[in-house]
């Protein structure tokens, strides 16, 4: 078997598989002790299986409501979102794929050992977001080392806005010690706080607030993450189902519209309760690593990082993203322009949104007006980076099949998911022959923005930061006057 082959059987897989052993032989390091690593490694492996049931019936009953909607609208656009599935196959079958995973792996020890990131990047699978970037420049230049050099640099700056990002996951989300390293993602958090901190300058939008706990103290039980899925998905499912009504199916529409519904419920009720399974085998991991560094690097912390699928299952980011789903499909007819039809990815709208609910501390109003500001930027980049994933695509014989709709009437692929990738946009354009000048401008204007709101959230959440800060200062003077 070749390195190659060996690489892209261990990252088929899948993160079910591979993250019990990542953690079994990470815990060993850190010397947890076999049984300890295993029985953590194990339970975060059943912590992905648990939250890819919940995304997975996300992605049954929301997509083909959502495609008929989209009918329903009319939509005649010539570039197809057919999912992130599609990214990473593209990126997992370039040429570049193989040299990337190691490479990017010793960036990540090195910049941990220099000091120069806290995050330890142990979601091997979503390292595709870095060889898209790698394979996009590589396709467009023609440059297998411009390729590994963007590739790298989209790590670097994925790995400080993890790092920076670590205090809203862990006071906002609950995961402490825990970083999100996830590129179609966390690329929107700086632009997201920038947003949000203008809008609480706003008089009338400042003093609008619905957040999960305010709206349960206000509607009882309609506030509830149950009755707010039920709802949401009772709108979504009597937008998917104006067709079959307008047939004159009604039995049908409205079996379908309550499904959906249940469904919605179900996903709201359930993801929390599976992320905390995950959460159970990561704990002991986490605290070893924090033991570890301490004991070795006095003062210095780690961070591991995972997918940002640990944190969607938010009530606030879930309502959010579930009222997206139409609005998506909307500006997809009146955005100047776009070219994709969102689809494929419009059920795992809840990761993209992520951090326009969370710059917002969980305000939906605001979290709203966030993420229709990334659905956006999504539908622009998607549509701008839709040649070249066509042309990867194709070279890599991927065939969207199973989709529901004719593929073929479509020009070009894209996708929700590659839309969100601003990072590896910015980093294409630096690359790219004659998109210099629009690299240089989006990189200073992204670095700008993030420089402006730098300390934002250590300011959001400076009080818990401190009260933490104090009781390790207390603990460590407690430990000290003992052992005199």
């Amino acid at each position: 078997m070749t390195f190659d082959s060996a690489v892209h059987y261990v990252l088929d897989l899948g993160a079910p598989v591979m993250m019990p052993v990542i953690m079994t032989l990470l815990g060993l390091a850190l010397g947890q002790g076999f049984s300890k690593s295993f029985r953590a490694g194990l339970t975060v492996g059943v912590g992905f299986v648990a939250i890819g049931l919940a995304v997975g019936l996300l992605v049954q009953v929301v997509g083909p409501k959502a495609m008929a909607f989209a009918d329903v609208l009319g939509l005649k656009l010539d570039v197809l979102d057919v999912g992130w599935p599609m990214g990473a196959a593209v990126s997992f079958a370039s040429p570049i794929a193989a040299a990337l995973i190691p490479t990017i792996l010793v960036l990540n020890v090195v910049l941990v050992a220099a000091n120069q990131t806290r995050t330890v990047d142990v979601d091997l699978w979503n390292y595709w977001h870095f060889i898209y970037t790698g394979a996009v420049i590589h396709a467009a230049t023609g440059s297998l080392w411009l390729g590994v050099l963007g590739a790298c640099i989209t790590a670097f700056v994925i790995f400080k806005l993890a790092d920076w990002t670590a205090p809203a996951v862990e006071h906002h989300f609950g995961l402490e010690g825990i970083s999100l390293p996830h590129t179609e993602t966390v690329n929107w958090a700086p632009l997201m706080y920038a947003l949000d901190r203008i809008e609480r300058r706003i008089p009338g939008l400042a003093r609008l607030h619905a957040d999960p706990a305010s709206v349960r103290k206000r509607l009882g039980l309609l506030g509830e993450p149950i009755l707010m899925g039920a709802l949401l998905g009772l709108l979504l499912g009597v937008l998917g189902a104006i067709p079959d009504f307008r047939a004159g199916a009604t039995g049908k529409a409205v079996k379908d519209v309550l499904t959906l519904s249940v469904s919605m419920a179900a996903v709201l009720v359930v993801l929390p309760k599976m992320v905390a399974i995950l959460m159970e085998g990561l704990i002991p991991i986490s605290e070893g690593a924090r033991e570890f560094l301490q004991k070795r690097f006095p003062g210095r912390d780690v961070l591991i990082g995972l997918d940002a699928a640990v944190v969607i299952g938010h009530p606030a980011n879930m309502a959010v993203a579930l009222l997206c789903v139409p609005i998506a499909l909307l500006l997809a007819v009146v955005l100047p322009g776009n070219r994709m039809l969102p689809f494929g990815d419009l059920a795992a709208l809840p990761f993209y949104v992520l951090w326009g609910v969370a710059a917002s501390r969980g305000n939906m109003v605001r979290g709203l007006i966030n993420a229709i500001v990334i659905l956006c930027g999504i539908l622009w980049i998607g549509t701008s980076l839709a040649p070249l994933t066509t042309e990867l695509a194709r070279a890599a014989h991927f065939a969207p099949e199973g989709l529901g709709v004719q593929v073929g009437q479509y020009r070009e692929w894209s996708g929700v998911a590659l839309g969100s990738h601003v990072i590896p946009w910015i980093v294409l354009q630096l690359f790219q022959p004659g998109t210099f000048v629009i690299g240089i401008v989006a990189a200073l204007g992204y670095g700008g923005v993030w420089w402006w709101v730098r300390g934002e959230i250590r300011t959001q959440f400076a009080e818990p930061i401190a009260a933490k800060a104090k009781a390790a200062r207390e603990a460590s003077d407690a430990g000290k006057e003992a052992a005199a």
